[in-house]
């Protein structure tokens, strides 16, 4: 028999512990896209995600004796979350099985819930078989994080407040798919009622389970998945979901984890919440939609479906949002090594903010500067290498080189074992364009420039590190030099650091 989730949907029991979370505008993302963004407010849940509705519509289903006995599930953390919680709203005993690359906020919030935590394999799919080994041992009750007609139903609810609150035209819905239990509730739900409107489903480049499956028109089995999306990170989708998602999903859509950064920067910026970043894959979508349609004044709906983020992921994801958005631009250029060769590059950049700057002698007649520059869009960096290439300047464009964002900016650098009577200065740089400027035109003197690092922090300064040939002889002029620059500056000429990896 059909399972009717229309039915199972409005007689979801979610509300003992679920909100009904706010649909709210995000007002600068709207005015950027020239489209009205809503965002369906998922993290805002007492366990931060919407995976509490789908698991306590569950268990309110299960018999006492079913409860008594105790259930257990299998998840990368917010499905735990809602099964702690239910299990401890309705007084059973929950075993969780979570992968041991699950963030430790995530497991640290299952337990407090009095939750036993298991951790085991390295995916959500080695968690779920080692759940069901002990499942079938124990004889309790296996709650799935989404093949499940009343988990999809418990989800389903998101899709029916959508509904609700927002009685005028919407366009499109972007909702983030791991395993598809979301996707499917709330289609099951919208698609009944206004078929019109677009369901999209959104998926990280390198955990597209749910993407691979309907083109191919099974479920395919992914060998790896990428975890910085842990929430999504599924290597095959459900049966009940796949077979909803055939008749009710009407794109899919694959976006990065840059994309994913940058997104997760938009709802702070609108919002000052900070998504996770499965949590913050359906505006990551809704972006990437927007771009490839060029559309305006659409309504479009993005559910933010969660928020346990883990705290020491802030610096991946500051670093990698403005490239994300294609805000900067991330360069290799070539300079000829003679005293004023790096004034003139620096001219040629121009007003635009410098994010990042590293260089360090090797060569006497070539220097390679790895060098972040701030731009408007993608049009602005290929003119920017236009003009550098223009004017004999070698430069390639590594803005999507992986390797060079992940590692290469770290490593820019090493000894120069030939770099006589140098100085090594660190400085405090106010804050704004012209700071670089201003400190060459200071300089004055043609003090080889040996060493140059710099990576914009957010802060009100940049730190800087600089390395300069100075003569003996010029030792009275580069003190009068720092005195008129007036940047904070400390020697570091003998910190040991620099004779054991820079000198």
């Amino acid at each position: 028999m059909k399972t009717d989730y229309l039915e199972k949907i409005l007689s979801a029991r979610v509300y003992d512990v679920a909100i009904e979370s706010p649909l709210d505008i995000a007002p600068a993302l709207s005015k950027r896209l020239g489209n009205t963004v809503l965002l369906k407010r998922e993290d805002m849940q007492p366990v931060f995600s919407f995976k509490l509705r789908g698991a306590y519509n569950k268990m309110a289903h299960l018999s006492a004796a079913q409860l008594k006995h105790g259930v257990i599930a299998a998840s990368a953390g917010n499905h735990a979350q809602g099964v702690a919680l239910a299990a401890q709203r309705l007084g059973s005993r929950a075993t969780i099985v979570m992968p041991a690359t699950t963030p430790q906020i995530k497991i640290a919030a299952v337990a407090a819930r009095g939750a036993r935590v298991i951790l085991f394999g390295d995916s959500y799919d080695d968690a779920y078989a080692h759940s069901l080994q002990i499942a079938k041992r124990e004889k309790i009750t296996f709650v799935h994080p989404y093949d499940d007609p009343d988990v999809i139903a418990g989800q389903g609810t998101v899709g029916m407040e959508i509904l609700r609150q927002q009685s005028g035209p919407i366009d499109a819905i972007f909702v983030a798919v791991g395993g598809g239990g979301l996707i499917s509730g709330i289609g099951a739900y919208v698609k009944r009622l206004r078929p019109q409107i677009k369901l999209i489903g959104v998926q990280p480049v390198d955990a597209d389970a749910m993407t691979r499956s309907l083109a191919a028109g099974r479920r395919v089995k992914l060998g790896q998945v990428g975890l910085f999306a842990d929430g999504v990170a599924v290597k095959r989708v459900g049966v009940e979901t796949l077979r909803l998602c055939r008749e009710l999903v009407d794109e899919m859509i694959l976006v990065d984890n840059d994309a994913i950064c940058a997104a997760i920067k938009d709802v702070f910026e609108d919002t000052r919440s900070i998504l996770e970043p499965a949590g913050a894959l359906a505006i990551a979508g809704a972006k990437a939609w927007v771009a490839r349609r060029k559309a305006k004044g659409r309504t479009l709906v993005a559910v933010a479906c969660g928020a346990n983020m883990n705290f020491d992921r802030l610096r991946f994801v500051a670093e990698r949002a403005e490239l994300g958005e294609q805000r900067e631009a991330i360069l290799a250029v070539t300079i000829p090594e003679q005293p004023g060769s790096f004034r003139q590059f620096c001219t040629l950049l121009g007003p635009r903010n410098v994010t990042e700057f590293n260089y360090r002698y090797s060569d006497p007649q070539h220097a390679h500067v790895f060098v972040g520059v701030q731009v408007r869009d993608r049009g602005e960096i290929r003119a920017l290498v236009a003009r550098l290439r223009k004017h004999g300047l070698p430069t390639r464009d590594l803005s999507d080189n992986e390797m060079a964002k992940l590692h290469v900016r770290h490593l820019v650098g090493g000894r120069a074992p030939s770099v006589k009577n140098e100085l090594l200065y660190r400085f405090e740089f106010p804050e704004r364009p012209g700071a670089l400027m201003n400190f060459l035109k200071t300089m004055g003197h043609d003090w080889n420039i040996t060493l140059f690092h710099y990576r914009n922090h957010g802060a009100d300064f940049g730190r800087v590190l600089v390395g300069m040939q100075v003569p003996p002889r010029d030792k009275p002029a580069f003190r009068r030099f720092l005195t008129q620059l007036g940047y904070p500056s400390w020697d570091e000429t003998r910190n040991p650091a620099h004779a054991l990896f820079l000198s």
